[in-house]
């Protein structure tokens, strides 16, 4: 299996038998939320269709797979998401097929796709890798998989000598306790499933990967290794292991 990086995403090409791209949270819509709570943006809707549309050109792949929360509004559908969503899922598809599981912001979303674009909220095996959105437990069929999860838009805060800040989305990889999550598999021993955190693609989303680990609020992170889990940037520069950061950061 090969992964690599896209910082144009962030996202990551994934390839074994296919090559498939991932693109976690893209929360189209997320700007009529913000205004209703009187922060007011125009809609970055247009533009981060493009830098999908050039993430899909950049890796060249079989197909792209969407981890969930491609809408923001919930528990209904915002006027802005009604009349984007159509137009944005079909300028996907005309570039390449797509596959969404679906988040817990995506209610409603299934009148955009077609009824071979959906999968469970549970999670699948695609090519020998599991995805999900990652707020829903596992489906187990996932057991003995890489699990590839978006939901918690992991973001990196790191400060130098000096005190200036780098905050940038970035991957956590990490060992998972099978057994607790429910994905035990026989005859395997105590050989440790391992998860990759999507960080999102909307650009306004993020959250601090400390407080994804120490306060953790889905099945998957409450069942990570924390001394096992790793940092890697969107470009795939290797950062460490959390503990490293954290120890910083205590200094």
């Amino acid at each position: 299996m090969n992964l690599e990086f896209l910082s144009s995403g962030p996202a990551v090409a994934i390839e074994n038998e296919e090559r498939i791209l991932v693109i976690a949270d893209l929360h189209f819509g997320i700007e009529a939320d913000l205004a209703a709570h009187g922060l007011h943006f125009r809609s970055r809707s247009e533009a981060r269709v493009d830098r999908v549309l050039k993430t899909i050109d950049e890796a060249d792949p079989d197909r792209l797979v969407l981890l969930g929360d491609i809408k923001h509004s919930i528990p209904s559908l915002t006027w802005q998401e009604y009349h984007e969503l159509p137009e944005i899922l079909a300028a996907f598809r005309d570039r390449i097929p797509i596959v969404v599981f679906p988040g817990n912001h995506d209610i409603g979303i299934e009148r955009f796709l077609k009824e071979d674009e959906i999968r469970p909220k549970e999670g699948a095996v695609i090519d020998s890798v599991g995805y999900l959105h990652g707020h829903m437990y596992p489906a187990p069929e996932l057991a003995g998989h890489l699990l590839v999860i978006g939901h918690h838009h992991p973001q990196i805060s790191l400060r130098d000598e000096v005190g200036c800040a780098l905050q940038a989305p970035a991957y956590i990889r990490a060992e998972v306790d099978s057994a607790r999550l429910g994905l035990a598999v026989p005859g395997q021993g105590e050989t440790p499933a391992r998860a990759l955190f999507v960080p999102a693609f909307n650009e306004i989303a993020g959250y601090d990967i400390s407080r994804i680990v120490n306060d953790p609020f889905s099945p998957v992170s409450r069942c990570m290794k924390k001394d096992s889990c790793e940092i890697i940037l969107a470009d795939g520069t290797y950062i460490g292991p959390l503990r490293g950061i954290e120890n910083d950061e205590s200094d």
